[in-house]
């Protein structure tokens, strides 16, 4: 018999824990703590899983991407931000270090934003600080390299982080 330790709580202050379950092979199943979030499947690309779901590697990209997203939207739209408005891409740079060990050497972030975002009257202001408010990346750039990029739609640079 299992108790669902989930809860509803939406503050982020404080700490949180999460479930993982092996089932089998490499696949891993993790409960969050919030009772209406879906579990997740997690793998292993071949040889070690058959990549049923997303790796370690893959969930950081996403969280890192989802975080930016998340923290410009807020910024732009506070509570009502507009639909299909931003796209993210997150590229990571894989590479090996002196151990031969794969790492995650770099990230790069593009967002490309549509007209109704950028012609906000908070983007001028926001494209400088959004990052400073996104807990994931923040975190991460401590020990990862990245580039977070803001593009239009037509590919002209609005903003880039260094």
């Amino acid at each position: 018999m299992t108790t669902d330790t989930r809860t509803s709580q939406a503050s982020e202050e404080g700490r949180f824990t999460l479930q993982l379950e092996q089932r089998e092979g490499y696949a891993i199943n993790v409960a969050f703590d919030w009772q209406r979030a879906a579990d997740l499947l997690m793998d292993e690309p071949p040889p070690l899983g058959e990549t049923n779901g997303p790796n370690a590697s893959r969930l950081l990209a996403a969280a890192v991407g989802n975080c930016l997203s998340a923290s410009l939207l807020y910024c732009i739209g506070k509570e009502e931000p507009p639909e299909r408005s931003l796209r993210t891409e997150v590229t990571c740079v894989m590479v090996r270090n002196e151990k031969k060990r794969l790492r995650i050497g770099r990230m790069e972030v593009r967002m490309i934003l549509a007209p109704i975002l950028i012609e906000s009257k908070r983007f001028e202001r926001c494209k400088t600080l959004f990052e400073d408010f996104c807990v994931v990346s923040a975190s991460v750039r401590q020990g990862i390299p990245m580039v977070v990029s803001v593009l239009d739609e037509a590919g002209q640079l609005l903003y880039r982080s260094d």
